[in-house]
């Protein structure tokens, strides 16, 4: 089987490729080519999420992964689980500090805002991070622990693969799943509330 080389394409170029293969032709084996470390993870999370095992080799140009089928396994879209109380709401945040004008006022108040978030009970269901939002998921993160004790009670952490590596921050990252443009978008949908930051 010819691989799929999604090298070269943008988030989320790889995963998407995967999977409109899969879509189409429902394969038991699946091969595809990528470029940058963002898209080897979330092309395997994605093959694992319809489930396929995987086998990885790095080259000098990046990554060849092949998907095998588990036996009995199919596509699956993400949907989101039966809540017996609380909405699914979902906080993008998409900076390190929180409104405009003072930079350190700014940090300050968006720790505020991350430590305050576990008032929302519940209700809190997914925490995405984009653009500069990342450098709070990383070493030295002023939130830190109060990010991984949010992943650790459940609440799943979404962290854009692309911005981690814009920043040069991929290597740094302590919490949370990276993540392409497709999972963020699916997670809109499917969340209840969707609360940008």
């Amino acid at each position: 089987m010819t691989p799929i080389d999604a090298r070269n394409l943008s988030c989320p170029g790889p995963v998407l490729a995967a999977k409109a293969f899969i879509e189409q032709n429902d394969p038991n084996r699946i091969t595809i080519m990528v470029d940058n470390e963002a898209a080897r993870q979330n092309v395997e999370r994605f093959l694992a999420s319809q489930g396929y095992d995987m086998q990885i080799e790095q080259s000098d140009d990046g990554w060849t992964i092949t998907g095998i089928r588990k036996s009995g396994a199919t596509f699956q879209e993400e949907k989101i689980p039966v809540r017996e109380h609380g909405s699914a709401t979902m906080v993008l945040i998409s900076s390190d500090r929180l409104g405009r004008g003072d930079d350190d006022l700014g940090k300050k108040l968006m720790a505020s805002f991350i430590k305050t978030l576990e008032e929302m009970g519940a209700d809190l269901w997914r925490l995405v991070f984009v653009n500069s939002g990342v450098r709070l998921t990383i070493d030295g993160s002023a939130v830190l622990p109060d990010l991984q004790k949010y992943e650790a009670a459940g609440i799943r952490l979404l962290v854009c693969g692309t911005c981690l590596t814009h920043f040069d921050l991929m290597d740094r990252k302590q919490v949370g799943q990276t993540t392409n443009m497709l999972d963020i978008v699916t997670a809109m949908q499917l969340a209840e509330k969707v609360i940008v930051i």
